[in-house]
């Protein structure tokens, strides 16, 4: 095997995938309210929040090598956007996981498949040498913020029976308030 390698996963999300991209471009900067013991922020230090080639300092806890690294600063990310393939592409700039892996990229990629979708999620990297090994952790670790945001962003079903059950009840309010209205209408007509 090479030096350069990819790992990569595909996940079922329950999420709208509109949605779910969505939350992973612009509103990227909420995943620490979705994963809050995996990521715990991100500091924009150069570009904005949205436009390609912006660069982010992320703050994250994750397990390497039987060691849990809590609360660093990470990685630098310059961003690259393709809203029509709905595709998000991370290049590692500095960090810990440049000192294990010469380059680092990660890939997200969403699917919209009826009302939910799939995430298609990428590390490409480049080893130093050839008997250091593959980033696994660090898929386990995307794995499980894909996982947090799409339960973040799936209504729960209660959620989902009560709006429902408004949407069941608005029309009797709303012929209830028009009856009255139109009996306070006659009433005045009346006097």
């Amino acid at each position: 095997m090479g030096l350069e390698g990819k790992v990569e996963e595909e996940l079922e999300i329950n999420s709208p995938a509109d949605k779910f991209f969505k939350r992973l471009s612009p509103e990227l900067h909420h995943l620490p309210d979705a994963s809050p013991d995996k990521v715990q922020g991100a500091e924009i230090h150069e570009g904005d929040q949205v436009t390609t080639g912006s660069v982010k300092l992320w703050n994250y806890t994750i397990a390497v090598d039987m060691f849990i690294l809590s609360s660093i600063y990470a990685q630098y990310h310059k961003k690259l956007l393709d809203e029509e393939n709905k595709t998000i592409t991370l290049v590692g700039l500095s960090g810990h996981v440049l000192v294990k892996y010469k380059a680092y990229i990660i890939v997200y990629q969403v699917f919209p498949k009826g009302e939910s979708g799939t995430v298609k999620l990428s590390l490409i990297y480049e080893k130093f040498k050839e008997t250091d090994g593959e980033p696994h952790n660090y898929l386990k670790f995307g794995i499980n913020v894909v996982k947090d945001l799409d339960k973040h962003l799936t209504p729960k079903k209660d959620e989902v029976d009560k709006r429902a059950e408004r949407r069941v009840l608005n029309p009797v309010c709303c012929t209830e308030w028009r009856n009255k209205e139109k009996l306070l209408l006659l009433t005045s007509e009346m006097s």
